[in-house]
């Protein structure tokens, strides 16, 4: 297409022509089965391929027995790993899409719980995650490493890979060697730029012998560790950058940022800037000459092209953008630019999943990592057209509708307010938590696309439901906060939802009391919300701290410093029992004290739901198919809802 002049361009790395400039980078998956490629990984990848992504670099392969940082990593150095690779190449190799191997060792950012054995980094220290002291690595272990990069580089090759990209970035043995933070050595590994360069520049010589002169080999360097105790800024790293180009051994530069001592920013949220690692992409580019890869929150084809443009980079990696819609390249080329399904960066089905050892999702695609029954082309016409009737307008319901009307039922939704979107608008008025909106903007953009009769402004009853005589009926009325959730006299306006505050239905006062026990965002971005309009706010949890649950979506840091600055207090470790007007009597969950808090002109609570099932069971019996979904089953968070909804619009 004449706007994307640069993004649906082939791009030469080294000796391999990648047809555009979309790739799908590194990234854990947790599909790996006995150590190896499984289906599932052939069917996910292949998936993208499908879509028209130009180049895809498979999830860290460990190089090393040593390195076992998580139970489903690929161990690249073993052969039995060979008849894998070729099936995933070739499945990939079918759609003109290139693929690389990534090939790391995590040195100090493991333990040895799987491996049983010590864990190497080049200097005695502990990650901030794991806390296992590391054994420094001996020089017999580095010589040994280092072959053992050339060994997996070899089956790499042999399974048809077309390039292969080593790990130097936020989780890699080999950035800690480069890096004055963990490397402490007095050898000639350690010590001057000269001395930290060495293991680096060995391992690519390695691999470079044991792959050949023509084989596309490259890097993907931390462009900024942004460490808290010093190690590789942006200087430093342009400084390798130059340095490894020199050596004349790699063909391209891949970009990373951030360690596991700031994972907000190797895996950014909806609260970071969009395509926020661009400057550094475009300083690296600015003084070597190979290809530059850059990503993180590129979601937007339009964006991706303006950076291409820019010549701020070569490639572009869109990671979630690819996992959240697959297809986006080839709907970008087809201009169907409202069909892309684009990345939130809530990272609850992908990064969440991931930090607690479960395989890869996504909160808006329910087809991750279930691509071989649920991926492109697997949704199949009915083989008899039923007349579905909907009840919610809200994530599960419009995900029901549409794919039942994709699969061509007659569907009619009724939706009570005048407005679809349900809780999901509501989150979108939180501090910073507009992007979340963008869920139900695209369900709504494909259901009005769908022969679907919908009603809005129009409350269901059983009577209206059955009027309609239908076939089958899907419940998804979601659910309401508690309206009494603890003992005592109490009532609004003193003592509120997050919700009633989110919908500006009350008048805050000026000292506000938030009794957390949601620790995710409903109760921190209320809280920040009421900041930013110059209420006090105090936040009360029974939990260790606020916003427990913020963690593994990378939102902990970033919140809890955007509320500390804002003047938001915080009190953990405090059972509420009881609340009598505004005053909220508390129990210390270690000390066992009671507490009272006194004080405050409203009381805000973020205490959890109600479904509302009424309607459900007042039909119970009286339709031929009953079901229901999301938080009218149970209240939880939206890819529950999105997972439900899509399931029985598939079942009906």
């Amino acid at each position: 297409m004449s706007e994307f002049k640069y993004l649906f361009s082939p791009l030469k790395i080294g000796s391999v022509v990648v047809p555009n400039r979309i790739h799908f980078a590194a990234h854990m998956t947790n599909f790996g089965e006995d150590q190896r490629i499984s289906d599932r990984h052939i069917f996910y990848y292949t998936e993208r391929a499908k879509g028209g992504c130009g180049l895809i670099t498979t999830e860290e392969l460990t190089v090393h027995p040593s390195d076992h940082a998580y139970d489903r990593l690929v161990d690249a150095f073993k052969p039995e790993v060979v008849q894998g690779y070729k099936r995933l190449t070739y499945a990939i190799h079918q759609y003109d899409t290139k693929i690389f191997a990534q090939l790391n060792h995590n040195g100090m950012q493991a333990d040895g719980t799987i491996s049983r054995l010590p864990v190497w980094g080049p200097s005695p220290g502990s990650d901030p995650l794991f806390r296992e002291t590391c054994k420094e690595m001996e020089i017999a272990d580095i010589k040994e490493c280092c072959e053992f990069y050339a060994r997996s580089a070899v089956y790499a090759v042999e399974g048809g890979f077309d390039g292969i990209e080593l790990q130097l970035g936020h989780s890699s043995l080999i950035r800690q060697f480069l890096s004055p933070a963990t490397n402490h050595r007095e050898d000639e590994y350690g010590g001057s730029f000269e001395n930290r360069m060495r293991f680096c520049l060995e391992v690519i010589d390695s691999v470079r012998r044991a792959v050949g002169e023509g084989f596309t080999l490259g890097i993907r360097l931390n462009a900024d560790e942004m460490h808290p105790r010093g190690g590789i800024n942006l200087e430093e790293a342009k400084r390798i950058a130059v340095r490894v180009e020199e050596a004349g051994q790699i063909n391209f530069m891949d970009l990373s940022l951030g360690t596991f001592h700031n994972l907000f920013l190797v895996e950014g949220s909806m609260h970071t800037p969009l395509a926020y690692t661009v400057p550094l992409a475009s300083a690296i580019r600015s003084v070597i000459s190979l290809p530059v890869f850059c990503t993180n929150r590129i979601n937007d084809p339009h964006l991706a092209e303006n950076i291409l443009a820019d010549g701020q980079a070569d490639m572009i990696g869109m990671v979630r953008a690819l996992i959240c819609d697959p297809e986006l390249p080839n709907k970008a080329m087809e201009g169907r630019f409202e069909d892309i399904r684009q990345c939130i960066a809530c990272n609850q089905g992908c990064i969440a999943r991931m930090g607690l050892g479960y395989s890869l999702g996504c909160l808006q695609n329910p087809a991750v990592g279930l691509e071989e029954t649920m991926g492109i082309g697997k949704l199949k016409r009915c083989e008899k057209q039923k007349k579905v009737v909907i009840v919610g307008g809200g994530p599960a319901g419009l995900e029901a509708a549409r794919i039942a009307a994709l699969r061509k039922h007659q569907v009619v939704l009724f939706e009570k307010n005048e407005e679809p979107g349900g809780q999901n608008l509501i989150a979108g008025k939180a501090a910073g938590r507009q992007e979340i909106t963008g869920v139900t903007r695209w369900l709504l953009s494909q259901v009005n696309k769908l022969e679907i009769d919908i009603r809005l402004g129009a409350e269901a009853t059983a009577e209206t439901v059955l009027a309609e005589n239908p076939d089958a009926v899907i419940i998804a009325t979601g659910s309401m906060p508690k309206e009494h959730p603890f003992q005592g006299e109490y009532s609004s306006p003193q003592v509120v939802s997050t919700v009633q505050v989110l919908k500006e239905e009350v008048e805050v006062g000026k000292k506000v009391l938030l009794i957390d026990n949601d620790g995710h965002h409903q109760a921190t971005g209320t809280a920040e919300y009421l900041a930013d309009r110059g209420k006090d706010v105090h936040i009360i949890t029974s939990s260790l701290f606020t916003g427990g649950n913020l963690g593994p979506l990378q939102d902990l840091f970033l919140t809890r410093k955007r509320l500390a600055e804002k003047g938001v207090t915080f009190t953990p470790d405090i059972a509420v029992l009881e609340i009598q007007g505004t005053v909220v009597k508390g129990l210390h969950v270690y000390s066992n004290q009671m507490m009272d808090f006194t004080g405050y002109d409203t009381i805000v609570l973020a205490v959890g739901n109600t479904s509302c099932d009424q309607l459900y069971f007042a039909l119970k019996g009286k339709v031929k198919e009953l079901y229901r979904a999301g938080d009218c089953v149970a209240p939880r968070k939206t890819d529950m809802a999105i997972v439900e909804g899509h399931r029985l619009g598939r079942q009906v």
